[in-house]
């Protein structure tokens, strides 16, 4: 058995086979929930969830075609184009955040890949909302590895790059990169120092084998991402996956659950469709093991559940914000609300 770089831990594997995984999703549903949630419980706080906010710094007019995608220049979508934030305006939106307890900021733009003059306006963003204490995720497109550099010496933590899928079903979603593309961004950032925050979109017209896949590469990585966001599809009209058969929640869940058991210490987001989930099954999922949320009206184009909305059902659940990792520097940080 091939154990974590990291650290010795039996249980944080890296060489899941794909009939492994397969066996999981096929566990009678309350069976892999008391396993999953065992699991869960070794390794977190069961009754604390990590709370990110997303900031779209940069919105619209991409080059690339993926099919879920509103800011795609390809589709109308109604989408407004707009250039790069100003770094006093991310700024400040970073201090709303914090103030109303989200401990990690993530900044997200549409770029393929971005240009040197752009990096440098992104690197001064990440230094200052470093400085507010919290952890800083960026998401911007493919990476070189000296991209990736830059950005953790200005203090990134994080990089998203998601696989969406799996590498069978990456075509029919995606024609614009390749999912070596993908996987070599990853690379990248891992060489880099920075932290992975990596996972995929369920409703996309894949089948189980599909998320069977898309689990097992992200759990055979040499390390496991420490985020792992599980997004539902947002339906968008005028994007080619409009109209696609509605995603069944128990497989959503199915799908935390697994992936909580592949990758032990990573943190499970329930990330984008959030809004259209019932709280029902958001409790599922924080009993299947996701423990991040993105927390806030909006995902970068895309609706999500109010910050009051949260709170109550935190408030119902008994679930508390997990503490930041980050130490305010501005010496204004204070106590974050409760969501």
């Amino acid at each position: 058995m091939q154990l974590s770089a990291k650290n010795a831990d039996p249980q944080v594997r890296t060489d899941w086979s794909e009939a492994e995984v397969q066996a999981l999703f096929e566990l009678p549903f309350n069976d892999l929930l008391f396993r999953a949630h065992s699991v869960h419980r070794q390794y977190f706080q069961p009754n604390e969830v990590q709370v990110s906010t997303l900031c779209s710094i940069k919105t619209g007019a991409c080059p690339e075609d993926c099919a879920y995608c509103p800011q795609s220049v390809r589709y109308d979508t109604g989408l407004d184009n707009e250039a790069l934030l100003a770094i006093d305006d991310v700024v400040e939106q970073a201090r709303r955040a914090r103030a109303n307890g989200a401990t990690r900021f993530c900044m997200g733009a549409a770029y393929r890949s971005p240009k040197q003059k752009q990096l440098e306006v992104i690197k001064e963003m990440v230094r200052r909302v470093s400085e507010l204490g919290m952890e800083t995720c960026a998401t911007l497109g493919m990476l070189s590895e000296d991209q990736a550099k830059q950005l953790r010496q200005a203090g990134l933590d994080y990089y998203n790059h998601n696989l969406d899928t799996s590498e069978r079903f990456y075509e029919e979603i995606i024609t614009t990169r390749t999912y070596k593309d993908r996987l070599d961004t990853l690379q990248n950032v891992r060489q880099a120092g920075l932290k992975v925050c990596c996972g995929g979109i369920l409703g996309m017209g894949e089948d189980t084998a599909d998320r069977v896949q898309l689990l097992q590469t992200l759990a055979s990585l040499s390390e496991h991402p420490e985020s792992v966001p599980i997004n539902q599809l947002v339906q968008v009209p005028g994007t080619p996956l409009h109209g696609v058969a509605a995603l069944d929640p128990l497989e959503l869940i199915r799908t935390i659950a697994v992936a909580r058991i592949l990758m032990p210490r990573s943190h499970v987001r329930l990330s984008a469709g959030r809004s259209d989930m019932s709280d029902e099954t958001q409790a599922l999922a924080f009993f299947a093991g996701a423990n991040s949320i993105f927390y806030g009206d909006r995902l970068l184009t895309t609706d999500n559940p109010e910050q009051d909305e949260d709170r109550a059902l935190f408030d119902r659940l008994g679930i508390r914000p997990a503490p930041a990792s980050h130490q305010a520097t501005e010496g204004e940080a204070g106590a974050h609300a409760s969501p």
